[in-house]
């Protein structure tokens, strides 16, 4: 299974959030809070639910509840595509 790239991340954030919800998901923002980013853990738990219905992937809600920035997130995702 192929990963998840930080513009594929960005995408998905801004279809589940909309264009003016939360900051930009760059290479750049990878290490800012969720919180700083303005997303919240609903808008998280759209985001994995996305990324999962797309990939297929089976991704733990009580690990995504931990996570805390965008790159926790990725590496995660990435991980479950890699092991998969």
């Amino acid at each position: 299974m192929t990963t998840v790239s930080v513009d594929e991340l960005s995408a998905v954030f801004v279809e589940c959030a909309g264009e003016d919800e939360g900051g930009e998901i760059t290479p750049s923002s990878l290490d800012t809070t969720f919180e700083d980013l303005g997303y919240d853990s609903l808008a998280l738990m759209e985001v994995t639910a996305r990324i999962s219905q797309r990939t297929g992937l089976a991704i733990p809600d009580d690990q995504v509840a931990d996570l805390e920035t965008p790159r926790a997130l990725l590496d995660l995702i990435n991980s479950l595509a890699v092991s998969a």
